[in-house]
Parts: structure tokens; C-alpha cells; sequence
């Protein structure tokens, strides 16, 4: 608690006895997660509101299969580059911010001629649902599948544990 939740407030507030923050660093990258070359490191997963942050890493040449959003995503580019498939002209670069309304579907590609990795966050509000080349469902990928890839992951990679924020009553993972 620190001295300004001493104060008495005009509206009424959470309980917060300190303050939730995390270094990426002190993340491990769980690798070829969503696919050959496209590896992420979970900050946040929260089934319960829906609600998915992550930093994702692309490798060149990496690619997403086409997918629908059943919410609205936001993605600010890190490094690198890539661009949708469906968009091939508006080229995502360092800096650049996208917002994917709700329903919007497109094919997530990175440039082969790429030299370093291409790092994207997300925050990703309810699934996407994903299709394979043909149109048929290939998978969905929400908070609790990242949650439950992060297991896997950790597991095959021996990693004990990883510490990212979870739903529910917001909290870390695993206590330092």
C-alpha cells in the first residue's frame, strides 16, 4: 500500500497492495508456440475477461494462418516487419500501430528477405479463430489456450516456471 491509498477518494476503487509490473526480460520466449518461427512471451492472460497480452517474435519467412478476431486487437510493431497477406502494400515497420476491429480476418506474414526477427505486441480482446488454406477450422488460440500452450511449452522446453499476469483476481503466476 503506498500513501496515496491512505487518502479517502470520492469513488470507490479496487484493493491493490502492490503494484503488478514485468520486465520482458525476466520472460522466456516460448518457442515455435503458434507455429514454425512465431514464438511469444506472455505478459497477460486473462480467460475471464477475454482479454490476451503478449510480445510475439516472427521469424522471416513466418507465417499465421488466416484468422477471424471475435474482438478488437491492438499491435504495435517492436522490430522488423510484416504485413497481411490481404494488405500486402501497407507494410508494418517499427513504430507503426494497427487496430483490428472485431470480425476483421486476415493472413499474418513476415517478409522472407526479413534479416532479424520481427517483434510485434498484441493485445488481443476474446479469440481468433483460425482456417487453413482451404477454409476449414484450424484451431482457436484465446487466453486460455495461452495459458495452457505456456504449460506445454515451459514443460518441453525445462522451464520450471513462467511468471506472467492471470485472470480472476489479477495476479502473478508464481511469486518470486
Amino acid at each position: 500500500m503506498n500513501d496515496q491509498t491512505l487518502m479517502k477518494l470520492p469513488v470507490f476503487s479496487l484493493p491493490q497492495d502492490r503494484l503488478l509490473t514485468l520486465n520482458v526480460d525476466d520472460i522466456p520466449v516460448m518457442k515455435d508456440a503458434l507455429g514454425p518461427g512465431v514464438n511469444f512471451q506472455p505478459l497477460l492472460a486473462d480467460p475471464e475477461a477475454g482479454l490476451l497480452v503478449a510480445i510475439t517474435r516472427f521469424a522471416p519467412g513466418a507465417h499465421v494462418p488466416a484468422h477471424l478476431h471475435t474482438g478488437a486487437v491492438h499491435g504495435y510493431t517492436l522490430k522488423g516487419s510484416w504485413f497481411y497477406k490481404e494488405y500486402p502494400d501497407q507494410l508494418q515497420t517499427p513504430g507503426s500501430y494497427l487496430y483490428e476491429p472485431a470480425s476483421s480476418v486476415h493472413t499474418f506474414c513476415v517478409p522472407e528477405t526479413n534479416t532479424e526477427e520481427t517483434v510485434v505486441l498484441f493485445v488481443v480482446f476474446g479469440a481468433n479463430v483460425s482456417f487453413d488454406e482451404t477454409g476449414k477450422f484450424h484451431s482457436v488460440l484465446d487466453a486460455i489456450t495461452v495459458q495452457n500452450l505456456v504449460k506445454m511449452c515451459s514443460e518441453r522446453q525445462g522451464i520450471a516456471e513462467v511468471r506472467y499476469l492471470q485472470g480472476g483476481s489479477v495476479r502473478y503466476t508464481t511469486d518470486k
